[in-house]
């Protein structure tokens, strides 16, 4: 027979649960009515559904904003085409500079500061450091700046690191501070972001699942679904029911059509391996490689990649620039505004946008690679429908740079409005995973990640050393 404990240890250990975040599972004797009305769980309720708010109008805004600021940046094309050869390297260069101190892990896509905040919930003023509230909105400022200057950049990632940020001060206002209490809300309110930025809720569950957590468990999974509801009644809301790329109606049938699967799956799995092996050798090694000069002016670096990118704009006709979304869409539609060689121009323009360590992530602009990469293969393939061989292009290559191909079979399938389609994204995915792995062996937010909780331990080492020596 159970032992009941007294009512005193039961109301203490409710309330460490609760008010510490836990509250996965509640001692068998406490009665359901009174866990409904504790006032520490409507208290974590209200912080997660207002934290959801919150991340979602954040999200609207900053899209609204990009698109802004890249309208803008196009303006000063029409003008004259050559103007990014001395704005964009100086703009590079200065984002570079105003990252250097406090607003350091703002640079890059966001996601790897937060999977480093997750992975060291016991380490606060790492997390604090990571995930804090002037980090998040610097985070979105310098992306919009990246933006008007015409960076090879996507918004994805950075809204994940602006909605764990905001989450996790929501978590703090409310008084949640238990490490893992924290970690929950962070990890909601990245869910949340990339939901909100694409208008994909279940592709928010699944890259929360896939990359964020890498695990599956009861406790979190009803926070991450709330907070990605929440965000996603309010996009709806404000913003309408829309796929990202339109309706794209499509199919592959079985047979011989099916021999495109795994082609794509072979050709995006190398084009996305190869580039997250050369953003992690660039922005790790590169500097070492070109001299003393250069590993200690990463201002200069960063403005000879703008350079980089500006050139790359005029051989392309000016096509690189920016997310990449307009001329995706320009290729699922069969346009051919675009060049023949968009997809490795672009794949060109990521790796020294990604390099220059500025604001930025890689979702679009990788998305416009594979649309680019599907449309060069589409001839290949002549069985095979030409609009079908480019959304599995989009699927493999960001199947390929991820290497997480649920997260990337759902974005696919939401973007599309597209559910008939979902088994051939799915196949093509995990065989671009496979096959990206053998290019770059770790996945690239997962590496980039360690890197910074490698750094973390190196400094702690650092300081330890220096206190036994005074």
């Amino acid at each position: 027979m159970e032992r009941k404990p007294s009512s005193t240890s039961g109301t203490a250990q409710t309330h460490s649960a609760v008010r510490g975040g836990e509250g996965d599972s509640e001692p068998l004797h406490i009665d359901d009515h009174h866990i409904l009305l504790s006032p520490q769980r409507w208290t974590r309720r209200a912080a997660l559904w207002i934290g959801a708010i919150a991340v979602a109008l954040v999200a609207i805004v900053f899209a609204k904003g990009s698109d802004l600021c890249y309208s803008l940046f196009e303006r000063m094309l029409t003008h004259s085409r050559w103007w990014p050869l001395l704005v964009t390297p100086l703009g590079f260069a200065f984002l570079s500079w105003i990252t250097q101190g406090a607003l350091r892990t703002t640079r890059g896509s966001g996601i790897p500061q937060v999977m480093a905040a997750l992975d060291r919930e016991d380490d606060a003023p790492f997390r604090e450091r990571l995930l804090a509230l002037r980090v998040a909105i610097g985070k979105l400022v310098l992306t919009l700046f990246s933006m008007l200057i015409g960076a090879s950049v996507g918004r994805e990632g950075p809204t994940v690191h602006v909605g764990a940020g905001l989450m996790a001060w929501f978590a703090r206002v409310f008084g949640f501070r238990d490490p893992e209490a924290v970690s929950r809300f962070a990890l909601a309110g990245g869910a949340a972001g990339i939901a909100a930025a694409f208008n994909t809720p279940l592709a928010g569950v699944m890259f929360a699942i896939e990359e964020l957590a890498g695990t599956f468990e009861h406790g979190f999974s009803g926070k991450v679904m709330t907070a990605v509801m929440i965000g996603g009644v309010v996009s709806l809301g404000l913003v309408g029911n829309y796929a990202y790329f339109g309706r794209v109606s499509t199919s592959l049938p079985l047979g011989e059509a099916w021999l495109a699967v795994l082609a794509i799956g072979v050709v995006g799995g190398l084009a996305g391996g190869l580039f997250s092996r050369s953003i992690l050798f660039a922005s790790g090694r590169l500097p070492v490689l070109l001299g003393r000069y250069w590993r200690h002016s990463p201002i200069a670096l960063a403005a000879a990649c703008g350079l980089a990118l500006a050139l790359l704009g005029v051989v392309s006709g000016d096509t690189v620039y920016g997310t990449g979304y307009a001329q995706a869409r320009e290729i699922i539609a069969g346009s051919h505004l675009v060049t023949p060689w968009f997809g490795i121009e672009k794949w060109l323009a990521n790796v020294v946008s990604y390099i220059a360590g500025i604001p930025g992530g890689i979702f679009s602009p990788a998305l416009a690679v594979g649309a680019g990469l599907g449309a060069n293969l589409a001839p290949w393939l002549p069985d095979t429908s030409p609009t079908a061989v480019i959304l599995l292009g989009m699927s493999a290559y960001l199947a390929g740079v991820t290497q997480a191909p649920l997260t990337t079979s759902v974005i696919t399938m939401e973007l599309t409005d597209n559910h008939d389609f979902v088994l051939p994204i799915i196949a093509t995915c995990l065989i671009s995973r496979a096959f990206s792995s053998l290019v770059c062996k770790k996945p690239v937010y997962r590496a980039f990640a360690e890197r910074l909780l490698r750094e973390r331990e190196a400094s702690l080492e650092g300081n330890a050393a220096h206190m036994h020596s005074g």
